[in-house]
Order: C-alpha cells, then structure tokens, then sequence
C-alpha cells in the first residue's frame, strides 16, 4: 500500500507527465533538426497549414509507433526473424526514416546496421560474407542502413568494382537472397525515391547548416554530378533484383513526413501482426533497512550545473 499524501501523489503524477511530455520531444528536436532553415530564410512554421499539416502527421507517427511497438512484441514472442534494407540516393530519407522506426523500439531487438567501406581483408572475401554476421536471429529486427546492394549502386557507377563482379553480383544476389528466405527470415527491400530538384534543395540545406555539414562527403558531392550514372544503375538494380521471394518496394521520399508514414503502414501491413497480452506489473515497495545510509559523492565528480 502506497503510503503518500494527496500532495505527494499529485506531484508524482506531475513528474510522470513531464517525463512522458520529454519523450515526445524528441520527436520534436527531430522535427527540428530536419526542418532547420537556411540563415536569413523564414520558417514556414507560422502558417496555419502547416501547423495543421504537422499536428496530423504527429498523431499519425505516433499512432504507427505505437502499432511497431506491438509488431516488436509479436516478433519477440513468435521467434520472427526480419531483416529490411534501406536503399536510396543520398539525402533520401533513408535515416530519418530508420530513426522513426527504432526510435520506441527495444534496441536489444531492433539494432541499425551501417557498415563502412570494406577494409582490405574484407576486399579479398566472398562478397556477402561480411553482412552475414548482421542478420538477425530469432525475435530480432535488423535494420540494414544501405546493404549489400552498394555492388549494384555506388561500386558500379564510381567503378569500384570489376564489370566481373558487377555480374556475379546480379547471378549471386537472387540466391542468395532466396537462401536467407528459406531459412525463415522475412526480408523487406524498401528504395527512397528522391527528385533530381529534391536531392539538389537538400545538398544545398546540408552545406549552409553546420549542424550537418558533416553529412556531406566528397563521395555525395560527386553522386550528385552522376546523378544519371545512378539512375540507370537504380533501374537495372530493380530490373535485376525484384524477385517473388524478396521483391522491392519504392517509397515516393519528395516529401519527408508523408514518406514515412505511408513506408511504415506499409511495413505494417507485410505482417499478421496482433498485439500480445502482457502481464500486470506491480512495482514493489522499495525496501528500507535501519543501517543504511547513503553516502555523498564528493564534489569533484559531480557534473557542473551550469543550466
């Protein structure tokens, strides 16, 4: 039995809800950090179509993040194994999109994958082999932030590899991918279409924020000048590689929130997914012994409150 005054229940409650309010704030900062303006240009945030526009599209993000929480608890109860791929020009979407998907979810569950360049040992293995050890097991959702398709994208257009390999690739991957579905996992491929004006505003947005600036890598900047290179290395890719077992699906990424929403009813749909009774958690009263005292921790390893 809970021992508190009114006073103290109501402050209790006070704290929950402020805890509670933090955490949609950090869908705001992101909403922030996508929405930084350019310096000397007004935000269009004062609009009342566009206060509008973003109320709907946060009650429906949260509304799906509640649903991939439920999604996560089936996958852990029913020992599903997912694995989906991220693809896209630079600048397409393909992060944010990731961070609203992982966002509420258990990172013991669902864990991001984004593997550098290979390094020299890698360069002499069997092509998949170092994505193997990233897929998932049983009860977890694996993220793959580009994936084993680089070989048919940046590889090819920056000649990264042979036109051997480019074509052992395309033999390989059909298998391959069949393989990882006979062995039960479920594999989702998910392309962000971006606009050549789109990507070109966005690159633009990158270099006059410093915030993310860093975003911008000598192998972007020179993306953008191949921009047709990669068109027609996109099409041969989903001409090639667009099979029953593992097809592709193309996410229209022009406009952001709309993009992630209509991805993730989407990836909600490819599951029959239901909501899995939990038990009622009962917090204990906290135990309290006569001796104990708690020791004060000595000044200089306490962080200075500066705000």
């Amino acid at each position: 039995m809970s021992t508190r005054t009114p006073v103290e229940h109501e402050e209790l409650v006070r704290r929950i809800s402020r805890d509670l309010a933090d955490g949609y704030d950090e869908e705001l900062e992101m909403e922030v950090e996508d929405r930084h303006p350019l310096p000397g240009v007004p935000s269009a945030d004062g609009t009342e179509a566009e206060k509008d526009y973003r109320r709907v599209y946060f009650q429906q993000l949260f509304r799906q993040q509640a649903e991939l929480v439920k999604l996560q608890d089936w996958v852990v109860a029913t020992g599903q194994k997912v694995l989906i791929l991220f693809e896209g020009r630079d600048a397409a979407g393909k992060g944010g999109a990731i961070k609203r998907i992982s966002q509420k979810l258990n990172p013991r569950v669902c864990r991001v994958v984004a593997l550098p360049a290979p390094n020299d040992r890698e360069r002499t293995q069997w092509y998949f082999q170092r994505y193997v050890s990233h897929l998932p097991a049983a009860g977890e959702i694996v993220l793959f932030d580009r994936s084993w398709y680089n070989r048919a994208g940046v590889e090819k257009v920056m000649g990264f590899c042979t036109p051997e390999e480019y074509e052992e690739f395309f033999r390989s991957v059909p298998e391959f991918e069949r393989m990882l579905v006979r062995s039960g996992i479920k594999l989702l491929k998910y392309w962000f279409s971006i606009t050549d004006e789109e990507q070109y505003l966005r690159f633009l947005g990158r270099i006059h924020d410093p915030l993310k600036q860093w975003k911008l890598s000598p192998m972007d900047l020179e993306s953008r000048r191949r921009w047709e290179d990669y068109t027609k290395a996109k099409e041969v890719m989903l001409e090639r590689s667009h099979i029953p077992e593992a097809r592709w699906w193309v996410v229209h990424a022009v406009d952001k929130k709309r993009a992630r929403l209509n991805f993730i009813h989407h990836l909600l749909q490819q599951f029959p997914y239901s909501e899995r009774p939990k038990p009622l958690v009962v917090l204990p009263e906290r135990e309290h012994h006569e001796h104990y005292s708690r020791q004060a921790v000595p000044a200089e390893m306490v962080v200075p409150e500066v705000y």
